[in-house]
C-alpha cells in the first residue's frame, strides 16, 4: 500500500530522541494515519490467528505486543493534542475516529481465534519456562481477553463491539460539551466595586484572560479552577460569587446542545448491559473485579469509613464559618458560594496567614525546580531544559532526563498554562511509552496543567494547591519516565486504577516537607527563603478545611459508585438520582460535590474512572502508609528506601500484582491509620 509521502506519520521522525515533528503535523494527516495503522494491526492479528504453528510465547504473545506500533505513534500525538490543544478540526476528527477505534479494539479483543491461542498457552503456563514478567503478561492477556468477552458467543461479541463504539461516541460528546461550556463562559468585571477583595495576582490573571478573549481593559472570571477558586476565595462581592459559582457547578447541564444529562443516562444503561453480558450483576462489580479493591462492598466500606468523620469535621468547620458571618454582622446563611471565602478568613484567624501571603514564595519556576530536585535526590535523575526542541504549543517546555551515569531516561514535556483549547484539570500522558521488546525505547512524557498565565514578563505564582497538583502530576510523570520493563502492555502507568495514584499522591508528600520548602520556596523578587515562622504556620494548617475537601471528594466517589450498582432507575433522571444519593448519605447543603454528574469527566468522558473515582482514596491509604517508611527511618530521602521505591513502584510498571509490589517495597500491606492522620480525621 502506498502512502502520502508528505504525511509525517508515514515517515521516519528525525527529531532528537524521536520527538514528534509537531510543526509538520496537520489535522488532515490523522485520519489516513489511523486507517493505515488499523489495517496494519489487523493484518498482524490475522497472521497470528492463522499461524499454522502451535502457539508459543513468541509467535502469539510477543507478536501481539509488537502489532500496534503504528497505532501507538499516531494515537500518542492525536489524543494528547485533543486534550491539550483542541481545534474544531481536531474535534471533528475525534467525533469520527473515536467510535471507529473503539469498535476496532473491541473486535481485536474479542477475536476467538486469538483467544484460543492465549487459552492454550495459559493452560500450559507452568511448563513454558517463562520469566516472571512474561508470566505476568500472559496472565494479564488471558484476563483482558476474557473481560473483553472473547469467550462469548458471536452474537454477544458483536453486541459488545456495538456498545464500545456507542460509549466512545457518548464520551467524546460529553468531554467536548464541557470544553464548549467552559470556553463560552466569562463573568466580566468592569470596575473597582466588582473587584473588591481580589488580590493583585488574581486581578492580573483575570485581566490577562479578558484580554485574550477580546475584552481588554476588563477582568474575566472563567471556569478554569485556577481563576474560579481564588475568585470564590477572595471576592467580597457575594452576589458575584454566587453568579460565578452557579455557572461553575452547572457545566454540562445548560439545557441546550451541550447538555450532558441524556448522555449520562445512556452511558449508565450501556455499561450495565455490557457488565451483564460478561456475567456480572453490575458495572461496578465488573470494573472492580480487576482492581485492588475487588468488590463494590470493599469500596463502600472504605468510603463510608472516611465519610462519617469527614462529615462531622465539616460540620465543625461550618460552625466556625457561621461565627465569622455573625461577627461581621451579615444576615445570611452559609451557602456553598460562601464556604471558600469564609474558610480563608478562618484560616487567617486560626493560623495567621493567608493564601496571598504565601504565593510570592511559590513561583512556577521554583516549584518545577523543587519537583526536579526531589527526583534527583530520590532517584538520581537530572533534568536539562532543551529550548531547541519544540513542543506542540509555544507554551510547552521540553526537558531531557538522564540518570547520574549519563544514560538517557526520557523526554519530559511541561504544558503549564490554561487556554480555551485545553480541557480543564491536570493530567499526565505519554507521546511514547517505554519498552525493550523491539528496541530499547525510552518514553516521552507530558504533564498538562491549567495554571493562570501571568502577564508578559511577570512570574507565575502558584497557590499551595497548585503546587500539590504540580507534584502530583510529576509523580505520574516519573512513573512513566522511570519505567523499566520489556513489554509495552506492562509499561509505566499501565497498572490497576486504584494503584496508579500511589506514585502521584506519594510524591505530594515531599512538596510539603520542610526540607524541600526551605530549599525551594523562595521569594520571586528577593530570592529569600520562606520565613521559618510562615513555613511553620503553613505546615500547621495542612489539615485545615479537610472536612470540606474530604466531603467534596467522597460524595463524588459515592455517587459514581451508585451510578454503577444494581437498582439504578430506568429511565434515569440524572438530577433526581444525584440528589437521592446525596440525601441518603446526608450531604451538607452548603457543600457541593467536587464533580457534579454533568461535568464528571473522570467518570463519563470515558470508562477510565467509572466506578473507580474511589481510587484516589484507596491509593491514599497506600501513599500515607508508604511515606511513613521514610519518616520512620528519620530521613525523607533515605537512600535504601528510595531505592526500593524506585525498583518496586516507580520503574516496575505492571510487572507484579500491586499488593506484591507494595509488600516488596514496604515489607507488609498498608493500614488506614496514616490516611486518617493525614486528613486530620482521627479522634
Amino acid at each position: 500500500m502506498s502512502h502520502d509521502s508528505t504525511n509525517p506519520f508515514f515517515a521516519a521522525w528525525t527529531n532528537p530522541f524521536g520527538l514528534p515533528p509537531f510543526a509538520a503535523i496537520r489535522p488532515e494527516h490523522f485520519l489516513p494515519a489511523f486507517e493505515a495503522a488499523m489495517s496494519e494491526q489487523k493484518a498482524h492479528y490475522d497472521a497470528i490467528a492463522t499461524n499454522p504453528a502451535p502457539p508459543d510465547f513468541a509467535n502469539t504473545v510477543e507478536a501481539m505486543e509488537s502489532a500496534d506500533e503504528a497505532a501507538s505513534r499516531v494515537g500518542g500525538v492525536f489524543w494528547n493534542l485533543v486534550g491539550a490543544d483542541a481545534t474544531p478540526e481536531l474535534q471533528a476528527i475525534e467525533r469520527e475516529i473515536a467510535p471507529k477505534l473503539a469498535r476496532f479494539h473491541a473486535e481485536l479483543m474479542t477475536d476467538a481465534r486469538i483467544f484460543a491461542r492465549i487459552k492454550t498457552l495459559h493452560a500450559q503456563r507452568d511448563q513454558l519456562a517463562l520469566n516472571p514478567e512474561q508470566r505476568r503478561l500472559l496472565d494479564c492477556l488471558h484476563r483482558w481477553f476474557a473481560r473483553a468477552g472473547a469467550g462469548l458467543e458471536a452474537e454477544q461479541r458483536a453486541r459488545l463491539t456495538e456498545i464500545a463504539g456507542r460509549l466512545s461516541t457518548l464520551g467524546t460528546s460529553f468531554s467536548q460539551n464541557i470544553l464548549a461550556d467552559e470556553a463560552a463562559y466569562a463573568l466580566i468585571l468592569e470596575n473597582e466595586d466588582d473587584l473588591a477583595g481580589c488580590p493583585d495576582f488574581l486581578r492580573a490573571a483575570m485581566a490577562r484572560v479578558a484580554n485574550d478573549r477580546g475584552k481588554a481593559g476588563t477582568y474575566a472570571v472563567t471556569l478554569s479552577r485556577s481563576i474560579i477558586e481564588p475568585f470564590l476565595t477572595f471576592s467580597e462581592r457575594r452576589d458575584l460569587r454566587e453568579t460565578a459559582f452557579k455557572a461553575w457547578i452547572a457545566r454540562g447541564e445548560s439545557g441546550g446542545a451541550t447538555d450532558n444529562r441524556a448522555l449520562i443516562a445512556e452511558m449508565v444503561d450501556l455499561r450495565r448491559e455490557r457488565a451483564r453480558l460478561l456475567g456480572f450483576d453490575s458495572f461496578a462489580a465488573f470494573k472492580l473485579d480487576d482492581s485492588m479493591a475487588k468488590t463494590p462492598a470493599a469500596v463502600r466500606d472504605l468510603l463510608e469509613t472516611v465519610w462519617t468523620p469527614a462529615r462531622a469535621k465539616a460540620g465543625r468547620e461550618a460552625d466556625a464559618l457561621r461565627a465569622i458571618i455573625d461577627n461581621e454582622g451579615r444576615n445570611h446563611p452559609l451557602e456553598a458560594w460562601d464556604w471558600r471565602h469564609y474558610a480563608e478568613k478562618e484560616r487567617r484567624r486560626a493560623h495567621a496567614f493567608d493564601e496571598a501571603e504565601i504565593k510570592p514564595y511559590f513561583s512556577l519556576e521554583a516549584m518545577i525546580r523543587a519537583a526536579f530536585d526531589t527526583a534527583s535526590r530520590l532517584f538520581a535523575l537530572t533534568f536539562t531544559e532543551r529550548r531547541d526542541l519544540d513542543g506542540y504549543h509555544p507554551d510547552v517546555r521540553v526537558f531531557e532526563v538522564r540518570d547520574t551515569e549519563g544514560a538517557f531516561v526520557g523526554l519530559f514535556l511541561g504544558d503549564y498554562f490554561a487556554r480555551p483549547s485545553k480541557r480543564s484539570g491536570a493530567w499526565m500522558s505519554a507521546f511514547r511509552s517505554q519498552q525493550k521488546l523491539t528496541r530499547d525505547e525510552r518514553p516521552i512524557i507530558v504533564n498538562v496543567m491549567n495554571f493562570a498565565k501571568p502577564e508578559e514578563g511577570k512570574p507565575s505564582l502558584l497557590s499551595f494547591d497548585d503546587v500539590r497538583t504540580l507534584f502530583h502530576e510529576f509523580g505520574h510523570g516519573l512513573h512513566g519516565l522511570m519505567s523499566n520493563v520489556t513489554y509495552p502492555s506492562l509499561a509505566g502507568t499501565a497498572v490497576a486504577r486504584d494503584f496508579v495514584e500511589l506514585p502521584s499522591q506519594l510524591y505530594e508528600h515531599w512538596m510539603s516537607h520542610p526540607d524541600v520548602l526551605s530549599r525551594h520556596a523562595l521569594h520571586h523578587q528577593t530570592g529569600e527563603p520562606i520565613p521559618a515562622a510562615l513555613l511553620a504556620k503553613l505546615l500547621a494548617a495542612r489539615t485545615f478545611n479537610q472536612g470540606f475537601q474530604t466531603v467534596e471528594y467522597t460524595s463524588s466517589a459515592l455517587v459514581d459508585l451508585d451510578y454503577h450498582l444494581p437498582g439504578v432507575p430506568q429511565p434515569l433522571d440524572v438530577d433526581q438520582f444525584e440528589k437521592s444519593v446525596l440525601d441518603h448519605i446526608g450531604m451538607p447543603d452548603n457543600i457541593v460535590m467536587r464533580h457534579r454528574s454533568a461535568h464528571f469527566s473522570h467518570v463519563f468522558s470515558g470508562d477510565g474512572y467509572a466506578a473507580g473515582y474511589y481510587s484516589y482514596l484507596w491509593s491514599e491509604v497506600l501513599d500515607a502508609d508508604a511515606f511513613r517508611a521514610f519518616t520512620e527511618a528519620g530521613d525523607v530521602f533515605d537512600p535504601q528506601i528510595a531505592e526500593r521505591l524506585g525498583k518496586f513502584i516507580y520503574s516496575a510498571g505492571n510487572m507484579r500484582d500491586p499488593e506484591d509490589a507494595y509488600v516488596l517495597f514496604r515489607g507488609r500491606l498498608p493500614t488506614i491509620d496514616g490516611l486518617l492522620e493525614k486528613r486530620g480525621l482521627t479522634a
